[in-house]
């Protein structure tokens, strides 16, 4: 018999082709997995929500509207990271005829994909409660305005456990459901005070006054003034009359302590022995006498500089501004007579 035929060996030049071949292909599979997960990854983050999703706020989606110019909308709104994402959402997972036209209100962030199913399914959030807590409201009166429409909502807790909480409190127009508690409304003013202030850190803490200060200061100036540039002016007279050691000379702290509205004050309230009362001191108040808005936080930090020392409200509502006494009290003959 002839001899068995022995397997001719591969050549060096065949062993290395064979070599570069798997591996490529190991390459090519490594790069398409990571590929893979990279889009995953990208995908996931891309509808996710976004970091300022706005919460408790309306939005109208008017009838007529279609899936591109909602997609449109809510991204221009801040409700997602991607217009394209939200139009695809609604193509692939959902009827985009079926988008309903109502007022929206979302109480939590929502991904891309649960916003779609949200705005085709008419969640329109209409079994939450608005609840609308004014700039300067102190915490009884939020108390009071929040039971007049939560059926489950304590007064008598809500202000023991809001105690030292007085300007941390974020006044604002809320949707919140029927069930909500006093905890639960301590929680969602903290966390939106939190939430709000976080952009203006840089200044709160390069600030010449402490953060508590800066907030007492802004709540008085939301009982002082009534528009943006009457806040920035009344801040600048204010905090410049702290700066020479004037006194601040403002009833509202006083309304404060005393629990009662300015038109009861009377000349012997002015002689009242308390930190409150600002006639008598140069300082600040102890504490906030309400909780202020983003406005009158902003008018403390972003003063507007003036030759002024004195201002009063005249009876048509208009501020009138004075250099010295003698400007003033002619403003006050002018104006308030």
């Amino acid at each position: 018999m002839p001899p068995p035929e022995v397997p001719t060996p591969l050549s060096n030049l065949a062993q290395v082709a064979l070599k570069k071949d798997y591996l490529g292909l190991i390459l090519v599979i490594g790069v398409t997995i990571l590929l893979i997960i990279g889009a995953g990854f990208f995908l996931n983050q891309i509808t996710e929500p976004p970091t300022n999703f706005p919460l408790n706020t309306e939005i109208v989606i008017a009838k007529g509207s279609n899936a591109k110019s909602v997609a449109k909308q809510m991204k221009e709104a801040g409700y997602v990271r991607s217009e394209l994402m939200l139009y695809l959402s609604f193509v692939y997972w959902h009827d985009p005829s079926d988008i309903k036209a109502s007022t929206y209100v979302f109480v939590e962030p929502l991904t891309t994909r649960a916003l779609a199913r949200e705005l085709t399914t008419g969640h329109f959030g209409n079994d939450l409660i608005k609840l609308t807590l004014i700039e300067g409201d102190r915490i009884t009166m939020m108390a009071k305005r929040a039971a007049a429409v939560l059926p489950k909502f304590n007064i008598d807790t809500f202000i023991a456990l809001s105690a030292g909480k007085e300007g941390r409190l974020f006044p604002d127009t809320y949707f919140v459901p029927a069930t909500y508690t006093a905890e639960d409304l301590l929680s969602l003013l903290t966390s939106t005070y939190i939430e709000k202030t976080t952009p203006l850190r840089p200044q709160i803490e390069g600030s010449k006054i402490t953060e508590d200060e800066i907030l007492v200061l802004a709540s008085i100036i939301e009982r002082e003034a009534n528009t943006k540039e009457s806040m920035r002016l009344v801040s600048g007279i204010l905090q410049e009359r702290l700066r020479i050691g004037m006194a601040l000379q403002v009833d509202a702290s006083l309304e404060y302590v005393l629990d009662k509205p300015l038109s009861e004050l009377t000349a012997e309230d002015l002689k009242l022995d308390s930190p409150y009362n600002t006639y008598l001191t140069s300082k600040l108040p102890p504490t906030p006498i309400g909780n202020p808005g983003l406005d009158a936080i902003m008018a403390v930090l972003e003063p507007e500089p003036s030759e002024y020392l004195f201002y009063i409200t005249g009876n048509d509502g208009e501020f009138y501004y004075a250099r010295n006494f003698t400007e003033h009290r002619r403003n006050i003959a002018r104006h308030l007579h």
